[in-house]
């Protein structure tokens, strides 16, 4: 699943706020959870209309933006 496809930006949802697609539930707020040290499972028993393959289609795609290729030699 790619992050593309459970990220809805919609003005009429959360003012265009990134949230997952089919919910009301801000992306950043799982940032904010795991920032804060709460586990995924705990996200995901809060928010019970955001998938777990929908967190971590996100988190894949967190991970591939912010990895730095290596410098060629």
């Amino acid at each position: 699943m790619l992050a593309a496809s459970v990220i809805k930006i919609d003005p009429e949802i959360q003012g265009g706020t990134p949230c997952f697609a089919g919910t009301r539930v801000p992306v950043k707020s799982l940032f904010d959870w795991l920032a804060a040290g709460e586990t995924l499972d705990h996200f995901l028993e809060q928010f019970p209309s955001v998938t777990k393959e929908q967190v971590l289609a996100v988190l894949e795609e967190a991970n591939n933006r912010l990895s730095v290729p290596p410098k060629a030699a």
